[in-house]
């Protein structure tokens, strides 16, 4: 119910359908029904997280549980925020339209360490004490999940608790140990150190932090029993899991407008930049026949034209090509795309590219990274020039005329040369498409080039490597450009260098830095993803007057014997195992995807098996 206070703010802004709620899909409950309300808040715009995955499987999940009501909330952008201050409107669920402040957990997901200043936003318009040290019993438990959580640190005197790794069940143990703990009497303190006892649970209050003269850290230690380290949770059995059928549909344009499966989790790769990459092990991929049938379910009950099979690495999924087929019996006839957003160079075949391009071509996107081969050994890409211009000349031959090719700058060891690299992929992907006698007529190629700024990220090999400066990073977008300037085929984009400093500052940061966060929330510091937003000043001066210098996070080589701020969090893989593959790195050196060969990452003790097979390989 829509009352007159948030109908006259409605009228007032952009885009009123972002804060309505009532879409086809939504759930609604009776209150009096419910043992356990969990908001699931998402610290970005209406838009982008009614695109986010894991948003629609946790409110499935929740929702199929009859004692627990998950209701969705998203930041409210800034004519909105201007209207609820003014009109004393609180942070709302979109389904009830109660403020965040009625729930039992209020939880957060933490996808971007640019976003942590939005969830300060929707903390105060809730009128909820933005420290966790300041909300008696009175007030929800504010939690957290998402992949920021391996390194949560910045952000851990604001939370409750927070989930480590896969949340899909452990958000249920935890909303029925909740209740079951609120009935017998149990205080907010006491419930959390209950909570620290279930598997993949993290409680920051009960862990102490002590830094050296130099700030670095000196010792992590836990106290009452917590465990240290504190084990991320899995799902070992991913090969079975449901996924929904029947989500939400956004009442305005999404970013991603499309039903999703998730076909594969965890990655065999091993690319030493990529978080994601190691956060996620072990590999572990969906049944085929369960994700065309869900798929099929999901099309027909959402109306979407389009169905993204998404993970890290889709075309290493075993039963991708089987599957497309099957899948091709009911998409062709529906005239439903079938995109395939995480391919690989590698793996890319004449069979694969007919399947894909059936229905409806969409764009193509592959990831070099690296514009040298000497480059990508040291990242560990796994990818030849040779494989990439084949995957090149099968799209080509395929119909297609446009390439995104997205790749990194600031990398370790890299230099001008591989710069230019770059540039001289793109123009050979150029001269690719010329070469061929039967390139499509009357169409010029087109090669997108996307440069992203590497960010150095916990729980990798490259967690000790310094991120580039600002100044470093500015010189090489411009040598770039330079490169492309006389060929109007290559267009380039590439990620501001100054987000990516304060991102890498606060991926590898520790709790001092809460005191920053607050300060910059409090200078008027949100959205700070957004380019139309983002004050970089404010951010300069709030480090300065904490005197916290932000190169010691971004810019320092650390020494491998370091303690981490997140060494007290186990997410599977070893910080031997990243050690061993950082010092391969400095003599550029490569390590074979994990399905052909163990490296010993210790990932498969969170199995309790072998994450493969080898023998049957």
């Amino acid at each position: 119910m829509i009352d007159n206070k948030l109908k006259s703010a409605l009228l007032s802004v952009q885009k009123p359908a972002r804060y309505t709620g009532g879409e086809p899909g939504c759930i609604i409950k009776n209150k009096n029904d419910i043992d356990v309300r969990f908001a699931f808040c998402f610290p970005d715009t209406y838009e982008v997280g009614m695109s986010h995955l894991g948003l629609k499987v946790i409110y499935d999940v929740l929702n199929k549980q009859d004692n627990i009501w998950c209701e969705r909330c998203f930041a409210p952008w800034t004519d909105m925020v201007e209207q609820m201050k003014e009109k004393n409107i609180p942070m709302f669920t979109l389904e009830s339209k109660d403020s965040l402040k009625e729930f039992d957990i209020v939880g957060f997901t933490l996808q971007y360490e640019l976003s942590f200043t939005n969830i300060l936003l929707m903390l105060e318009l809730a009128n909820i004490p933005l420290y966790a040290k300041d909300r008696d019993e009175s007030y929800p438990l504010i939690c957290a999940g998402g992949p920021c959580t391996c390194n949560a640190e910045p952000v851990a005197d604001f939370f409750d608790f927070m989930f480590l790794g896969e949340g899909e069940y452990r958000t249920i143990d935890v909303c029925n140990k909740y209740h079951q703990l609120r009935k017998e009497g149990k205080s907010k303190s006491e419930i959390l150190i209950e909570l620290s006892k279930i598997e993949g649970v993290y409680v920051p209050s009960l862990y102490q932090i002590e830094y050296n003269e130099d700030n670095t850290v000196k010792s992590i230690t836990s106290n009452v029993g917590a465990p240290i380290p504190c084990k991320k949770s899995i799902i070992s059995d991913f090969k079975n899991l449901p996924f929904p059928t029947n989500v939400a549909v956004p009442m305005i344009g999404a970013v991603h407008d499309r039903a999703m499966v998730e076909v594969l989790r965890g990655c065999v790769r091993g690319c030493r930049f990529c978080q994601a990459g190691f956060i996620y092990r072990p590999f572990r991929e969906r049944d085929a026949d369960l994700i065309n049938k869900g798929a099929k379910e999901l099309c027909a009950s959402t109306g979407y034209e389009e169905i993204s099979l998404t993970s890290l690495s889709t075309s290493d999924h075993p039963q991708l090509e089987s599957m497309l087929d099957k899948m091709l019996d009911w998409t062709q006839e529906e005239k439903v795309n079938i995109a395939l957003p995480s391919l690989r160079v590698d793996n890319f075949s004449e069979s694969l590219v007919k399947k894909v391009s059936k229905v409806r071509k969409s764009g193509l996107t592959f990831a070099p990274e690296a514009g040298t081969q000497r480059l990508r050994d040291i990242i560990n890409k796994n990818v030849t020039e040779e494989e990439l211009e084949k995957t090149c000349k099968l799209a080509f031959e395929a119909g297609y005329s446009a390439v995104k090719l997205y790749f990194m700058m600031g990398l370790p060891g890299e230099t001008m040369e591989d710069i230019k690299g770059i540039a001289d992929t793109a123009k050979k992907v150029i001269d690719i498409y010329y070469s061929m006698p039967n390139r499509p007529k009357g169409r010029g190629a087109e090669v997108s080039i996307s440069v992203s700024c590497f960010v150095p990220k916990p729980f990798t090999p490259f967690q000790f490597v310094p991120q580039d400066t600002s100044e470093q990073l500015k010189e090489k977008q411009s040598y770039l450009l330079e490169c492309v300037s006389n060929n109007r085929r290559i267009k380039v984009s590439y990620h501001d260098s100054e987000t990516s400093f304060l991102e890498a500052v606060l991926a590898r940061g520790d709790r001092r830095l809460s005191k920053v966060i607050f300060d910059a929330y409090k200078k008027g510091c949100i959205f700070d993803g957004w380019f139309e937003c983002f004050n970089y000043q404010n951010w300069l001066d709030v480090f300065k007057e904490n005197n916290i210098d932000m190169a010691f996070y971004a810019n320092r080589l650390r020494d491998v014997n370091e303690i981490m701020p997140w060494d007290h969090i186990d997410y599977g893989v070893t910080k031997k195992f990243l050690i061993e593959e950082y010092k391969k790195s400095l003599e550029a050196i490569t390590s074979a995807p994990c399905n052909k060969q163990c490296h010993n990452c210790g990932a498969n003790k969170l199995l309790g098996r072998a994450c493969f097979e080898y023998n049957k390989a």
